[in-house]
C-alpha cells in the first residue's frame, strides 16, 4: 500500500488527510467485471488508466467489486457517498474551525486518494448535481487535477491514482452531463448473480442459517431477478440473518414460520418462500 502522510503542505496551506475506511470482502463468482474493472485501470505505455463506471441496480454488488479490484492492486481505496446535497467543497477540501478557533483545511477521500496514490470510489454518482461534476471535471481528463476555491490551492493527482464511478438503475437518480458522461468510460455492467453464485455469498458470509434456509432465500432473489424485481444479495443476507436469529430466539417457532416473517419485515410485502403462492 502507499505510504499514509497525515498532512501535506501547498503553497503555505496546510492540508489534513483522512485514512481509508478498513474494508474486507470476500469476492464471489462474476469474475468478468472484476476483469474489466483491473483492466481499465491497467496502463498501456503513455496511455493512461481509464475512469469507468459501474451500473447496475442497488444490491448487486458494485461496492464490492470496486473493492476488490483495488485489493487486487494493493492500493489503498476511499470511497465518496455522493448525495444531491453534494457540494464542490464536500469533493475536494472542507474548511473547519479546530481547537483553537483557527480554519483547519480537510481533504476529501477523493483528494486524500489523488494525494496519496490511492483508488477513489464514487459511489452513486448520478445522484450529484451538475455543478459538483463541474468541480471535478478537470479531474477526468489530461489535466488530472483539482482546483480548491476553499483553500485557493491545485492539486494533482499522483501517477498511480484511479478513480471509478458507481450508478444505481434507479428512478431516484439524475442524467450525468454528457461532458461527464463521455470521460467515464467504459462501462462496466453488472447483473444479479447466478443461483450457484447467490448461495456461495450467504452461506460465505452467515454462518447460523442452516442450508435449507439458505436455499429458500436464494430460490426467492432467483425468482424476484426473474420477474425484474428489486430484491438483492443484500435483502437476501438480511433475510436470512433475521429469520436465524427468530429462531434462535423463539423456540416456539419453526423455520418456514420464521423465513415467512422475515420476508414480510425486510422487504414490507407478503412474498411467500419456496413452497408458497407468491413463488409459484
Amino acid at each position: 500500500m502507499a505510504q499514509r502522510p497525515d498532512t501535506i503542505t501547498m503553497k503555505g496551506v496546510e492540508i489534513h488527510l483522512v485514512d481509508p475506511p478498513s474494508l474486507d470482502v470476500d469476492w464471489v463468482g462474476m469474475q468478468e467485471p472484476l476483469t474489466q474493472l483491473l483492466a481499465a485501470w491497467s496502463e498501456d505505455g503513455s496511455d493512461p488508466a481509464m475512469q469507468p463506471r459501474i451500473l447496475g441496480k442497488p444490491g448487486v454488488g458494485k461496492t464490492s467489486l470496486a473493492i476488490t479490484a483495488a485489493k487486487h492492486m494493493k492500493q489503498d481505496l476511499y470511497i465518496t457517498q455522493c448525495t444531491v446535497d453534494t457540494k464542490p467543497e464536500d469533493l475536494i477540501i472542507s474548511p473547519v474551525i479546530a481547537d483553537n478557533g483557527k480554519i483547519r483545511y480537510v481533504a476529501s477521500p477523493l483528494v486524500t486518494a489523488m494525494i496519496r496514490g490511492g483508488i477513489c470510489l464514487l459511489d452513486e454518482g448520478n445522484r450529484m448535481s451538475e455543478k459538483s461534476w463541474a468541480s471535478i471535471a478537470p479531474l477526468l481528463d489530461m489535466r488530472r487535477s483539482v482546483y480548491s476555491i476553499v483553500a485557493g490551492v491545485e492539486i494533482k493527482a499522483a501517477p498511480e491514482f484511479r478513480v471509478c464511478v458507481t450508478m444505481n438503475e434507479d428512478a431516484s437518480t439524475f442524467e450525468v452531463p454528457e461532458y461527464i458522461h463521455s470521460r467515464l468510460q467504459p462501462a462496466i455492467h453488472m447483473d444479479f448473480p447466478t443461483r450457484e453464485e447467490e448461495y456461495r455469498i450467504l452461506r460465505g458470509k452467515l454462518d447460523g442459517p442452516s442450508d435449507d434456509l439458505i436455499r429458500q432465500v436464494v430460490e426467492l432473489l432467483q425468482v424476484s431477478h426473474a420477474r425484474d424485481e428489486d430484491l438483492s444479495v443484500r435483502d437476501g443476507l438480511n433475510i436470512a440473518r433475521y429469520a436465524y436469529r427468530l429462531l434462535k430466539f423463539d423456540k416456539s417457532t419453526d423455520e418456514r414460520k420464521a423465513l415467512d416473517q422475515s420476508i414480510q419485515q425486510v422487504t414490507g410485502e407478503n412474498r411467500g418462500t419456496l413452497d408458497g403462492p407468491k413463488l409459484v
